[in-house]
């Protein structure tokens, strides 16, 4: 007959003793649960009298169910019958055996358990370790224990404790060991045949243990379609139980579906992006063996285009009995987002920013956006071209054309910038260990500061910037171990005046150590330095400057360093220092995050140490779903003239 396993649909064939040739064995039962029936005897098993008794029982002590329970008699003793009781419950003699799986599924399918914590009688406790009594038998059947002695009862409550103790003694018998492991088609993969085997770890002289035989029959579903068939069926085990022998003899019938190779992507709708582009950004490309988990890539890179709702990736035979072609069939999202935003900061003023964007505007995955912003200190209006996967997956080919007027106390600035770049980009959905961009910049900027006495002076600057950066870190926006280094170089040519030349480069670096479950150590370090020119030559909007949320927290923004002036405004520089630590400390969804942040800002080719500007602070972390969201509370150390006791940073994502 046909026996079903927790875990999954294990079927069983049971051989009956032939000692009894005519006796048939009772079905196993389901292993749902029923509501307890309050009409019905309550009965228990009770333990062998005889230690032979806890050997595998003969045919006539029922070998294939749990035995027959007996009546509690002694309960009335210590309690009403009516009276409600809380309890515990205990099972004893199956340490060795209970492993994480079956503490989990007693635990959710136990009717003891469903009602813990709340008060019963003994007649509905009865009837619970009845139906625990059953699921017991199941669950040491699907580890391959047959013919189990189980016996629950129920006691007084022990010293100390006002809860009746419910607790099962357990004699789990001889595991029954699998004789023969026959996997039929297998034959049919040809020279794979010895790989896939391999991908199915039960063999002869393993307990027939049903979690262990389903994991092995999906491990060798994925190894199939991994190793070139798309088609391939495994259908469910059968194991044929012999109790006489104690054994199980296994049989999986598996269809290969034939050996593919890649083939052809077919789309039903090409108004997003065509089978050409489709292919651009796969993994693989026609003639390669079919991998079911290049299909899973591809789906989700397509789901990361953020212009389809759904999509569906089948394989479909190409007609030539060697290719497989893969039909994608994709529904488009909305394609326009028109986004606002409005805020105040004490370092900023007023501010609010409006945008428009389409993001298949130049087919495929050519988006616009067009932007404005009007401020106290700022009023831009920009239009932005950027076209994902540009010729290859995740290569970003952007143009920008914007016209600026920035007013901060670091300097004024009216600008014209018109820009591109090619880019390598990460993810979230494909977090990159390699990043790196390369791009041009056209600068046309009237600016004024502090070295100019509030003189303006018109610059004409152009830029070839340079990126590079390792991603070692886990994690994109919560990193807890691993390290990040990177680092950007820009030489320029600058024309106010006179032509002259400079460079400007950066190297950023940072560290990731948890030290236990809770807490994260995260140091970082950033060095800067403009090679050429003097610092008042240079474009203020171009030079290095520091303080901020993703700078020196409890400082304003750009604050730090040499001031000039009247008015004692920050002038930038030439060099740049930083460093930070912090200390994540993690409590489920939330945190707290002490940090102290260390910089400074010099007119000279080299940063000057002891000129360092340090601030402290607590911040306070949600860890949402798609990042943390951070809160930090800095204060300066010690400030020059001017600097605030106490700045507030609101931001997605860790400070580093």
């Amino acid at each position: 007959m046909l026996l079903a396993c927790p875990g999954g649909a294990l079927a069983q064939s049971v051989a009956p003793p032939q000692a009894v040739p005519d006796q048939s064995l009772d079905t196993m039962p389901d292993i749902g649960l029923d509501w307890p029936d309050m009409g019905q005897e309550d009965r228990v098993t009770p333990l062998p009298a005889d230690p032979a008794d806890t050997q595998v029982a003969t045919p006539d002590a029922l070998p294939d169910a749990a035995q027959p329970v007996e009546p509690v008699e002694e309960a009335a003793t210590f309690a009403d019958a009516g009276e409600e009781r809380r309890y515990t419950v205990q099972l004893n003699g199956i340490d060795t055996i209970a492993d994480a799986t079956f503490k989990q599924r007693f635990e959710e399918l136990s009717a003891l358990r469903q009602g813990d914590g709340k008060p019963a009688n003994l007649a509905q406790i009865n009837r619970r370790i009845k139906e625990d009594n059953e699921l017991l038998d199941r669950l040491l059947r699907a580890k391959g224990y047959y013919a189990a002695r189980i016996r629950g009862a129920v006691a007084a409550p022990p010293a100390g404790s006002d809860r009746l103790a419910v607790s099962f003694d357990i004699v789990p018998g001889t595991q029954y060991l699998l004789d023969s492991v026959d996997l039929t088609g297998l034959a049919e993969t040809g020279d794979k045949e010895a790989q896939l085997r391999a991908a199915f770890p039960p063999k002869v002289g393993d307990p027939v243990d049903a979690d262990a035989i389903l994991a092995g029959r999906d491990a060798l579903s994925v190894v199939l379609a991994e190793s070139g068939f798309p088609f391939a069926k495994v259908d469910e085990p059968e194991v044929r139980i012999d109790h006489e022998e104690r054994k199980g003899d296994l049989d999986i019938i598996i269809t290969p579906g034939g050996y593919r190779s890649f083939g052809a992507i077919r789309m039903n709708n090409e108004k997003l992006f065509s089978a050409h582009h489709v292919q651009e950004i796969a993994r693989f490309h026609p003639g390669d063996p079919y991998k079911a988990s290049d299909v899973e890539d591809l789906r989700r890179a397509i789901v990361a285009t953020g212009l389809v709702s759904s999509v569906n990736l089948t394989p479909k035979e190409a007609g030539d009995g060697s290719h497989v072609d893969l039909a994608v069939d994709v529904r488009p999202a909305p394609l326009r987002t028109i986004a606002g935003q409005l805020g105040y900061g004490t370092g900023e003023g007023y501010r609010a920013e409006v945008s428009w964007q389409h993001r298949n505007f130049f087919p495929p995955e050519g988006a616009v956006t067009v932007r404005g912003v009007v401020g106290t200190q700022e009023q831009t209006a920009s239009f932005t071209y950027r076209r994902n996967n540009f010729h290859r997956r995740d290569n970003v080919l952007t143009g920008l054309l914007s016209v600026s007027n920035i007013r901060r106390d670091a300097y004024d600035a009216r600008t014209i910038t018109l820009a591109g770049g090619l880019e390598r980009q990460t993810n979230i959905l494909f977090q990159k260990d390699w990043v790196w961009r390369i791009g041009a910049e056209l600068i046309a900027s009237d600016e004024a500061d502090a070295f100019s006495g509030g003189a303006r002076r018109t610059f004409l600057i152009g830029a070839i910037p340079l990126s590079l950066t390792y991603d070692g870190s886990d994690d994109l926006l919560n990193p807890t171990k691993g390290f990040r280094l990177g680092g950007r170089f820009s030489p320029e040519l600058s024309f106010q005046d006179k032509t002259f030349g400079y460079a400007k480069v950066q190297v950023d670096g940072s560290i990731y150590q948890p030290m236990g479950e809770k807490l994260v150590v995260a140091a970082r370090a950033r060095f800067g330095t403009i090679l050429g020119s003097t610092v008042d030559q240079i474009a203020p909007s171009r030079r290095f400057y520091a303080g901020g949320g993703a700078s020196v927290r409890g400082y304003g923004y750009q604050a730090i360093g040499p001031r000039f002036g009247v008015d004692n405004d920050p002038v930038g520089g030439k060099s740049l220092a930083e460093f930070s630590l912090e200390g994540r400390v993690r409590f489920g969804n939330f945190g707290v995050v002490p940090f102290i942040d260390a910089g400074n800002i010099s007119t000279t080719f080299l940063p000057r140490f002891r000129d360092l500007r340090i601030g402290t602070g607590l911040g306070l972390r949600y860890y949402s779903n798609f990042g943390p969201i951070r809160i930090d509370v800095g204060t300066p150390i010690n400030p020059q003239k001017g600097d605030p006791r106490v700045a507030v940073y609101v931001s997605l994502g860790q400070a580093f």
